[in-house]
This record gives C-alpha cells, structure tokens and sequence, in this order.
C-alpha cells in the first residue's frame, strides 16, 4: 500500500465513527432537528409560532378549569358553584366515584368484584412463563373456564340452590384448573416434574398413549374434588343482575365480546370461504345483515324480538339479551377481518399442507389461522377497541353502564345540571383504556414479527 492511500485511510477515520464505540448524543441534535423541521422558511416559522400561541392557551384554560380553579371538595353543587364559578366540579364526581365503578352493586359485597377481577388477570400471569407444561391450554382454559368464576362470585348464591349443580361443578373445575397451573408453574421454576407427570408411572402400565394428558386430568379431577368440600361450605349473598353496572359492568360487556369475537368471526369467515351453498349463504346472511345496520338497532332487536323466539317457559335477562346481540355484531365484523387475512395467504401454503397429507380441520388450525390472524393484528385491534367504545350505547337499552351512571350524576338532587365533568372523566378513561390497547396491538406486532 502506498503511502497516498495510507493517507487517505487515516483522513476517513476521522470523519467515520468506530463501530465498538458509538458516537455521544447531545441536545445540538434535536435543536437542529427542529431548526430544520419548523422554522426552515418564513412560513414555516409563522405558523410554527401560531400553533404554538394556540397550544399555550388551550392549555392554560384547560388546566384553569380542570386543576387550579377546581373545586374537589364539595357537598352539593350550589356549594361548588360558591367557592369556584370558573372552575370544575370534581366534588360530584368523585361523590358518585364508588357508584362509577360498581354501579348499584352492595358496598359490603364490592369486595367478591375485586377478587373476580384479581383472579381474572393472576389466571393469565403464567403465559410470561414459557418453562410451564401445557401452556396453550392456559389461555382456552381462560376463555372456557374463568366465566363460571366469575359467574359464581358476581351472582352469589349457593350450589344446588340459587345456582345450578352444573354451575357449581364447573366453578370447582376452573378453581382446581387455576390451582394446577400455578402448581406446574412453581415446580417448573424448582426444577421438578410437573402435576402432569404425577400419575404418569401408574398409568403407563395400562395405557401406551397419552399417558401425561391422562395423568394431568386425573391430577385435575382429584383437586376439583378437594375445591368442592371448600367450596360448598361458602355461602354468598345474592345479587341480582339489574344490580350490576358502572365500570365493572362495561368490562364484562367488552370482555365478553372480545373474547367471543374470534371464535364467531372464524366460524363465519370459514362459512362463508365453504363450498357447500346453504353454509355459505347462511354466514354470508348473517355477515351482511348484521353489517348493514347500527349496532344500536343490533340491540334493540335483541332485547325485543329475541324473547319472541324462545320457549315460553324460557327467559333470558337483558344483561343476556345484550351479550348475544354484542357477540354478533362483533363476530360479523371480525369475520370480514378474517376473511381477508385468508385471502392474503399465498396458494402454496394450502399445496404445501396438501402435500403432508394434512385434511381441512387441520390445515386451518395448524398452518393457515395463525399466519391469517398473524397478518391482520391492526385490523383486529381496531375492531377491538372500536367495540370497547361501542359497549357505552347499551345504556339506551337500560343497562346501567358507566355512561348511563355518569348521566345519572346530573338527575341527583345534590348535583343537578353536573354533566360535563362526568363526561370528560369518562372521555379520559376511554382513551387510556384505547390507547393502552393500541401500544399493545403494536408491541404484539414487534414481538411476532408481523412485517416479515
């Protein structure tokens, strides 16, 4: 090498960055960033200053009216009205805070709705794990499971009585069912064999196949006996359905349809793809229908002309009512979704599948669904949160809902005319609740690599 070209070499090692050791950043960055962005020409900067002129002062009337002009401690609203004309009455709300949240639900009972909740989110803290056996059944053991939990501690009763055997039976199941997972969890952290495996050497003698799936539900049906002694012995007060509302009440709602719209919208979405002409036309029926219409005539329809087609000694309560007309509208507009995420799916996967000697069941379920579900991540969790709002219209129909209890704030004697701060408190908690589901959607698309 010549000494020109060595020359050369060391000239660009000055102005290249080593790779071992990136180069400092500094706020001369940022502020050149934003030179170049807002305040690169004449116009620019006149409008970058407007903008912010605007921005300044719908902040500062927003946090007078919200934060330093204020009232949070009041006992009526004539009283809010005395102390601060100009600012917000939070007083009300937070008056009518504990009946947002529970609605009618008795106060010495609120506790049976933390502990459906806790026990809701601790039934799906195992999936962090990926050392714990049988791990895809924690999530369908969630969606099958947890609602006669939930069931159980909302309504109250005992077994045999108020609730059903059945009811009761299937409650000792999903507790014993929770307890195994936690009991594989922790024995796959210590190292040991999980409650699978407990029976396994027994019932190898007998049987050559499935040994540990025969293991684990005789292991489950000897904890289900052990829950049930514990849990006949609970009484707990009844609560009537009419009862339930507020935030807890738009959860089960929106929980529900979320829950229910996949299930719904693969079963229509598959029937509509059927080559057989009465499947086909039925989901597609259902798909139109149901599409062509408001949600809120979806509703009305429900609660009127659904008791019409049912046995006379058969009688749904409205909070049922709701559910099954949420689920169909859901499952309707998640089936589109689906439809198109099967679409997209290149020809050669459906040869390939063909090729292994796969049938139909098994090539949607273990080669075309989760590549389908997979792709159209955004528009699911669109739909999602699109129906987490839409859940606030079933007050028109009499279910006492968050939105129905904040309009009932204005009809107390005490807070008469209080209807803005109720709905700016509810606009708030939407958007967190939307936007948390959003950064969700997005650091499921990261982790799943869905842009490869």
């Amino acid at each position: 090498m010549d000494d020109h070209s060595m020359k050369n070499d060391s000239a660009l090692k000055k102005f290249v960055p080593s790779p071992s050791r990136p180069p400092l950043k500094s706020n001369r960055g940022f502020i050149v960033t934003v030179r170049d962005r807002c305040f690169n020409s004449v116009g620019n900067s006149l409008l970058t200053l407007c903008v912010s002129v605007v921005l300044f002062y719908l902040l500062k009337h927003i946090l007078d009216w919200a934060v330093f002009n204020a009232v949070f401690i009041a006992d009526n609203r004539r009283q809010c009205m005395d102390l601060s004309a100009e600012g917000a009455c939070w007083a009300g709300v937070i008056s009518w805070f504990n009946s947002l949240i529970y609605g009618r639900f008795p106060i010495e009972e609120q506790w049976r709705v933390n502990l459906g909740v806790m026990l809701g989110v601790v039934w799906l803290l195992p999936l962090k794990s990926k050392r714990l056996p049988l791990r895809n059944f924690i999530l369908l053991s969630w969606i099958g499971l947890y609602p006669f939990v939930g069931a159980y501690l909302f309504l109250g009763g005992r077994f045999g009585s108020e609730l059903g055997i059945i009811h009761g039976v299937m409650t000792c199941l999903a507790l014993s069912f929770l307890l195994m997972i936690y009991g594989n969890w922790l024995l796959s952290v210590l190292g040991r064999k999980g409650l699978d495996e407990l029976f396994a050497p027994l019932l190898s003698h007998w049987f050559q196949r499935r040994v540990h799936l025969l293991s684990f539900i005789m292991s489950w049906l000897i904890m289900a006996v052990l829950v049930s002694f514990f849990v006949s012995q609970v009484a707990l007060q009844p609560v009537a359905i009419e009862r339930w509302g507020g935030l807890f009440l738009t959860f089960i709602i929106a929980g529900f349809a979320i829950t229910m719209a996949i299930p719904v919208g693969v079963v229509l979405a598959l029937g509509r793809r059927s080559k057989l002409p009465v499947i086909h036309w039925i989901s597609m029926t259902v798909i139109e229908l149901v599409r062509s219409v408001p949600l809120i005539t979806v509703l009305f329809m429900a609660v009127t002309l659904l008791p019409i087609f049912l046995p006379a000694n058969v009688e749904f309560n409205k909070l049922a009512q709701v559910l099954v007309a949420v689920c169909i509208f859901a499952g309707a507009y998640m089936a589109e979704n689906i439809r198109g995420g099967l679409q997209a799916m290149p020809k050669g996967q459906y040869e390939a599948a063909k090729t292994l000697g796969l049938g139909y069941w098994k090539t949607m379920i273990l080669i075309i669904l989760p590549q389908a579900l997979k792709m159209m991540i955004p528009n699911i969790m669109t739909s999602f949160i699109s129906l987490l709002k839409d859940t606030t219209l079933v007050s028109i129909v009499g279910l006492f809902d968050i939105m129905l209890m904040a309009r009932n704030i204005a009809n107390d004697k005490d807070w008469i005319g209080l209807h803005t701060e109720p709905l700016v408190m509810i606009s708030v908690l939407f958007f967190v609740l939307c936007y948390g589901m959003s950064q969700y959607s997005l650091n499921l698309e990261k982790k799943l690599k869905v842009d490869r």
